[in-house]
């Protein structure tokens, strides 16, 4: 079973093993945990088994106009079974009242966040890895 939890209490960098799979430059357990605590939200998926953490969603916001959702990431072992969905719809609720809530994805999964009443929009970035 799936916990879902909304703090850093008791998670070590330990227990963020196997995620940025098939990035340019993955960020290390160490990294991840720093991203993590530089986060305005998160939401965890926990293995209530293994207390293992499963799937991650962060947030920066200016708590009044927007936010921004840089990263979602469920491990591979554990897709296809809402955990996903789960983490976008609790970070949404944290969101509540924010009127310009952005996220930048690939075309593949644009699909998946229509489901929360999400359009694809036109957006810049710097991408320098």
């Amino acid at each position: 079973m799936i916990r879902y939890i909304e703090s850093l209490e008791g998670v070590s960098a330990e227990m963020l093993q196997g995620f940025f799979d098939g990035w340019t430059e993955p960020r290390t357990p160490e990294q991840h945990m720093k991203i993590l605590e530089g986060s305005d939200h998160i939401v965890l998926g926990v293995d209530g088994d293994s207390g293992r953490v499963v799937g991650f969603v962060t947030a920066m916001t200016d708590g009044i106009q927007a936010a921004f959702i840089p990263l979602l990431e469920v491990l591979p072992a554990y897709r296809h079974r809402g955990i996903g969905a789960a983490l976008v719809t609790r970070m949404l609720e944290k969101l509540k009242g924010i009127p310009a809530i952005d996220l930048t994805c690939d075309p593949e999964v644009q699909r998946f966040y229509t489901r929360f009443g999400m359009t694809p929009s036109v957006g810049m970035v710097i991408r320098d890895y």
